[in-house]
């Protein structure tokens, strides 16, 4: 009868494997675990439901510019805290903070590289760095990236995902609003294009100013795009609002953006873009 049996004391805590954190990823799509290699393959797409994961500047490079081509401009420019504002905790410590863990001093990469035959211009936002904030330095770089665009007569692409602006530095962060725009103005009065490829979330100030002024505004499928929260509109309405509302295939519905590119055909999808506009 010892075959239907346990004899095998239980494993104990120094028995027991531990699975690296690393090893597998749930979708927030559909909930299916994935095997974390298996998902960098599809660029962190999931292959069950579509649903696109939250990816870094760093890997927006490797996807959209062409191999070895990107050189990053105005890496040494840092975040100042003018207003030496204190929530929860000092402005100044916050930004301290997401410096360690983003690896760099702002919420922008930018830089100069190639898409094919192109050569252009970057920014791309990063939503770990206080969540994508629009702060002044977010802004200057922005710019620089447009006045580079401007200085060498080639096309502006800027990567979008934000929470909005940074409400540590106050006016100063909505200054940037009008600041990026009057270089995206420039660039249209001298012919050169700019595309704007939103990600999710691109929402706020951000969406107000830079994320929506694209001659060709591209949004990855079901990103988060819009201005205010959903809470406030429907409050303000009082209104239900839809279930898909503030995604990309809303707005796509409504005119608001020109079109929803699945990550694996961004490059391709600029690149056919760009000869289309300058040939």
């Amino acid at each position: 009868m010892t075959w239907f049996h346990k004899n095998k004391a239980p494993l104990t805590n120094s028995e027991k494997r531990d699975v690296p954190n690393d090893v597998f990823d749930q979708c927030k799509g559909c909930d299916k675990i994935l095997y974390a290699e298996k998902l960098i393959q599809s660029l962190r797409v999931c292959p069950s439901c579509n649903y696109h994961f939250r990816i870094s500047p760093d890997e927006y490079v490797d996807l959209l510019l062409d191999d070895g081509s990107f050189e990053e401009i105005d890496a040494n420019l840092k975040n100042e805290d003018p207003l030496k504002f204190t929530d929860l905790k000092p402005y100044g410590e916050r930004l301290r903070s997401a410096e360690r863990k983003v690896g760099r001093n702002s919420a922008v990469l930018s830089g100069m590289g190639t898409i094919g035959s192109h050569r252009v211009a970057v920014a791309l936002m990063d939503f770990r760095f206080v969540g994508g904030s629009m702060g002044s330095l977010v802004g200057e770089k922005i710019a620089r990236a447009g006045r580079a665009a401007l200085d060498y007569r080639i096309p502006l692409i800027v990567v979008s995902a934000s929470g909005g602006a940074r409400m540590q530095e106050g006016i100063y962060s909505l200054m940037q609003l009008a600041k990026t725009s009057s270089v995206l103005a420039r660039l249209h009065t001298e012919g050169l294009p700019y595309i704007s490829l939103l990600t999710d979330p691109t929402t706020g100030g951000v969406t107000a100013s830079h994320a929506m002024l694209g001659d060709i505004n591209i949004a990855e499928p079901g990103a988060l795009i819009g201005f205010a929260g959903p809470r406030v509109i429907s409050d303000t309405i009082r209104q239900e609002l839809p279930e898909d509302f503030q995604t990309s295939e809303f707005l796509l519905s409504h005119g608001m953006i020109d079109c929803v590119v699945d990550r694996r055909d961004l490059k391709y999808t600029i690149e056919t873009l760009l000869t289309h506009m300058i040939g």
